[in-house]
């Protein structure tokens, strides 16, 4: 078999995607995250009487508890599988990789294996997250020294 049989015949077996599918899952989950979230919010604020401001943070622990928690009973990875980047975008999804990486590495103790395999997923996301913010913040400063 030559390279051009091995890539027509790789090019076939390829699995196909769905674009349109995957958009309606990723935007149906993340939005049903979403008014979570919002319901969440306003249970809070009509519970304890909080301003918005307040019950934020309570609203963000929530979600992030919960999220480990379905991590941990082996859910979220199912519905992830449904939703695509409808679970992996909200924070829901950076708890997720959190507790999953820690998870995974139990086993190993917990300095080597839990606290130096934790942000194994999430330490890149928050690199990538620090930086670019960084230079955006020093983009828009030069641009407002000009304008």
């Amino acid at each position: 078999m030559n390279k051009n049989e091995y890539d027509k015949m790789a090019e076939e077996l390829k699995p196909q995607g769905h674009t349109m599918k995957n958009c309606f899952n990723a935007f149906l989950y993340g939005g049903i995250i979403g008014a979570i979230a919002q319901g969440v919010l306003e249970l809070f604020m009509n519970i304890y009487h909080c301003s918005e401001k307040e019950a934020t943070p309570m609203m963000i622990i929530t979600l992030v508890f919960v999220a480990c928690l379905l991590t941990g009973l082996g859910i979220y990875d199912n519905i992830a599988k449904n939703a695509g980047a409808g679970t992996f975008i909200p924070i829901t999804g950076f708890a997720n990789s959190m507790s999953s990486s820690a998870l995974d590495s139990k086993s190993e103790g917990l300095i080597f294996g839990i606290g130096s395999n934790m942000f194994k997923l999430g330490g890149t996301v928050i690199t990538y997250g620090i930086v670019s913010s960084s230079l955006l913040g020093v983009i828009r400063y030069v641009i407002t020294l000009f304008w």
